[in-house]
């Protein structure tokens, strides 16, 4: 298997780096790779160009924006018909912070942050009028115990060195 944006280690590293710390200086992310500022940022610039580098962004407590209510919601779409009418709601809608297409009996998964139990609600009334959804299945979060957007770099690692040794 080849990764489709001829990464290497020292990029894997600056990667870990960023998602470690997005805020990290350039300085401390080059010292920490064992290279220059100076290549160090083109080495940033060209993920970003890429496509590997999406953005950056900053993680906040939903308790402190009172987004009490974490839900994951299993949802069928009748129709292939429907479904790009309902991707673009569910990825405009703001209180659905991920959405999937899976397999099994529903469609697609959403994972929802809001208020409380009425808005939660209102929510669900409204997904569920949109057109072709057929059916809805909602789980409450009780406690989270580990949420990340951190992606394992040990795959690309593996992959790396396969190449390097076939080379």
């Amino acid at each position: 298997m080849k990764l489709s944006t001829d990464l290497d280690n020292k990029d894997l590293d600056i990667l870990a780096a960023l998602q470690e710390n997005g805020r990290s200086s350039l300085g401390s992310i080059a010292t920490r790779v064992g290279l220059s500022s100076p290549a160090t940022a083109e080495r940033i610039r060209k993920m970003e160009d890429r496509g590997v580098i999406r953005g950056y962004s900053v993680h906040v407590s939903p308790a402190s924006l009172a987004l009490d209510i974490t839900a994951i919601i299993q949802v069928r779409v009748d129709s292939s018909t429907h479904y790009p009418k309902f991707l673009k709601k569910a990825t405009a809608h703001e209180e659905i912070l991920e959405c999937h297409a899976i397999t099994g009996e529903a469609s697609h998964l959403l994972k929802i942050r809001t208020r409380n139990t009425e808005t939660l609600e209102r929510l669900l009334g409204e997904l569920q009028s949109w057109p072709g959804v057929k059916a809805s299945r909602t789980n409450l979060v009780l406690s989270t115990h580990k949420e990340e957007n951190v992606l394992p770099l040990l795959h690309a690692r593996e992959v790396i060195s396969s190449s390097t040794r076939q080379k």
